[in-house]
């Protein structure tokens, strides 16, 4: 579990998460020294439907995702406004082309233990679990037990909705593609690992589509008039893993981590 929880800091820093990173959850029962009895034919199991995402899911990044997405979205970096550009310089990373060490780094995940927002938690590198009611889609992520709401049952967004790090969550159904807008956010995260700002203007809105029984796409597109120039999208690919479960993780137990920059 430690050895999951330091690559936050350490090798995790720069890639994403991958499946030999977690034996612990894909151990097989002990056989009490038996001989394993001849199991019966395996049977096929039934498609999922496609409005269903329940499960535990892990990012996998395609190889030409793979030389950035542990840290930020796409190869070129987003067209900032001048005052993205500001706060983008004023920032200091411990990811990326400007990275900082742990001590000299500015960034609120790191920094303050504060959640890493919406869609940036989809780059700390664990998994998270979906849960489907007949209101909601609920994702809990391992990270910090960080839980994210999206409302499915007809509503609309407040008309005074109070800023919060992962904003508010409307999801509606375009077919068998789940279309979720969220808005009201405060601007204490920030877009990625990089250090892209982001404001209270942020308006994210993602396509989820089970592709088939194992794989979900997330179509991102980040609008933020004050900060960037024009939408940022970027396209993550889940990959469904029925024989973990999610562990406890805490940013505030990563502190000692530091020590291993030493």
């Amino acid at each position: 579990m430690w050895n999951r929880i330091g690559t936050i800091f350490l090798a995790g820093v720069a890639a994403v998460a991958v499946p030999s990173a977690l034996p612990a959850q894909m151990a097989q029962p002990a056989t009490m020294g038996k001989p394993a009895a001849a199991s019966a034919p395996a049977q096929a199991s039934a498609p999922a439907s496609p409005h269903d995402f329940s499960g535990v899911w892990n990012l996998r990044a395609t190889p030409a995702q793979r030389k950035y997405l542990g840290s930020t979205w796409t190869a070129d970096p987003p067209e900032m406004t001048p005052w993205g550009t500001e706060k983008y310089n004023s920032y200091k990373p411990s990811n990326g082309p400007r990275t900082h060490s742990l001590t000299e780094t500015d960034d609120p995940v790191l920094k303050l233990c504060l959640p890493p927002g919406t869609p940036r938690i989809y780059l700390q590198p664990f998994p998270f679990q979906i849960v489907m009611t007949p209101k909601e889609m609920m994702m809990i992520f391992e990270y910090d037990h960080t839980i994210r709401q999206i409302f499915t049952d007809g509503r609309p967004h407040p008309k005074d909705v109070t800023p919060t790090y992962m904003g508010d969550s409307i999801g509606k159904w375009e077919g068998d593609t789940l279309v979720v807008d969220t808005v009201g956010f405060n601007e204490k995260t920030w877009l990625d690992r990089d250090g892209h700002p982001h404001s209270d203007q942020l308006h994210v809105v993602e396509r989820f589509h089970r592709v088939d029984n194992d794989n979900v796409v997330d179509d991102i597109t980040m609008d933020d008039p004050k900060a960037l120039v024009k939408p940022w999208k970027s396209q993550l690919n889940f990959q469904l893993k029925p024989e973990w479960d999610l562990m406890e993780l805490a940013c505030t137990d990563n502190g000692a981590f530091v020590e291993f920059e030493k």
